[in-house]
């Protein structure tokens, strides 16, 4: 799950079944009592209806939650992490950032970097478009160490300067779930 609405669709699938849980966060749901499996393969039929699947397999848990926090991090928390990322996500996933590193480029096909500034360059997109913060702002925001770093980066990702996005009324954003 990559959006506040995801999780609105998950809680209302597992609300029409009966499943009780006591959280809906964004990759995972913590459910209070034992389900059948036939709750469990109507849950996912459901959500499969929705776009939205089940995962069962550890390692492809291990990634949605590398994206999840990721995500979290630049779309949904204006918290500047003290350490690399690398440290960040070893320390909130307890494992080798190695492994996880090794782990996403097998699943995804990227690196968690290319990962993590594809989300970056999609929320200086998103900033650009609702015209509320000007390119100094938004670096500062996002954390980048200057307007020119950020110009850079976002050219060099999508051919284009800020301020050329910014004029293209009709650019379409990627939707975080196709990153």
């Amino acid at each position: 799950m990559v959006c506040v609405r995801c999780k609105m669709v998950v809680q209302s699938e597992l609300d029409k079944l009966g499943i009780n849980n006591t959280r809906v966060e964004l990759g995972e749901v913590e459910i209070i009592d034992k389900i059948s499996k036939n709750q469990l393969d109507n849950l996912s039929d459901a959500l499969k209806l929705t776009g939205l699947e089940l995962i069962d397999d550890n390692n492809l848990i291990l990634v949605e939650k590398i994206k999840t926090i990721i995500i979290e991090l630049i779309h949904y928390s204006d918290v500047q992490i003290k350490i690399n990322l690398s440290d960040y996500l070893s320390e909130k996933l307890n494992h080798n950032y190695t492994y996880l590193s090794n782990l996403f480029s097998e699943v995804k096909g990227t690196t968690i970097e290319q990962f993590y500034l594809a989300n970056k360059i999609e929320k200086v997109k998103e900033l650009l478009v609702y015209d509320e913060l000007n390119l100094t702002e938004i670096a500062w925001k996002l954390h980048y160490s200057s307007v020119s770093h950020l110009s850079n980066q976002f050219k060099k990702m999508t051919g284009l300067t800020p301020s050329h996005f910014k004029n293209l009324k009709n650019k379409k954003r990627i939707s975080l779930g196709n990153l």
